[in-house]
């Protein structure tokens, strides 16, 4: 059992292991991030460890453009981004303040916004906007493996963040 916690703070990496049972090498980070073909030819996991079932990317972005916060820029977001990460999507829903009487929408900074639940065949994409504070979570998570440089890379991009924090676990 082996999961992993990555905090990314610009171009440093810190790496924990949550399971408290070995440290990991950058190296050993690096190849999580292969694709399926370059696992095959080398196995992240030693012989005597189970392969993971999947991977969740847990992105915190903050100073992000609140224009991309709509539910047409989300709706775009997740398309572009499975297509990017090679995932088939299935059924979206939202949850806001659209149609909501004025009286009874957010004003708190942190329930004020959007969330979006994107579910692909092999699990969910989940994103919570919160308009106030210029931030976006996002959660990732599949059976089906997935470039996880290229999903944080096109978030960061598409929500315009100055700010990223990321995390890698492996579920077994």
């Amino acid at each position: 059992m082996l999961r992993l916690l990555e905090r990314r703070y610009g171009t440093n990496y810190d790496v924990e292991i949550l399971s408290g049972m070995r440290q990991v090498s950058r190296a050993e980070m690096t190849e999580v991030r292969m694709t399926p073909a370059e696992r095959e030819r080398k196995s992240l996991m030693p012989p005597s460890q189970e392969e993971p079932y999947g991977q969740e990317l847990i992105l915190d972005l903050h100073n992000c453009d609140v224009r991309r916060f709509t539910r047409g820029e989300l709706e775009s977001y997740l398309a572009q981004l499975c297509d990017i990460i090679d995932m088939e999507r299935c059924d979206l829903y939202y949850w806001d303040d659209v149609g909501v009487p004025e009286e009874h929408r957010q004003t708190n900074p942190k329930t004020k916004g959007t969330s979006v639940v994107q579910f692909i065949l092999t699990s969910t994409i989940v994103v919570h906007t919160l308009d106030l504070l210029g931030s976006v979570y996002v959660n990732i998570f599949s059976c089906k493996s997935f470039d996880v440089n290229r999903a944080e890379e096109f978030t960061v991009q598409w929500f315009r963040s100055s700010d990223c924090e990321s995390h890698l676990v492996l579920r077994r």
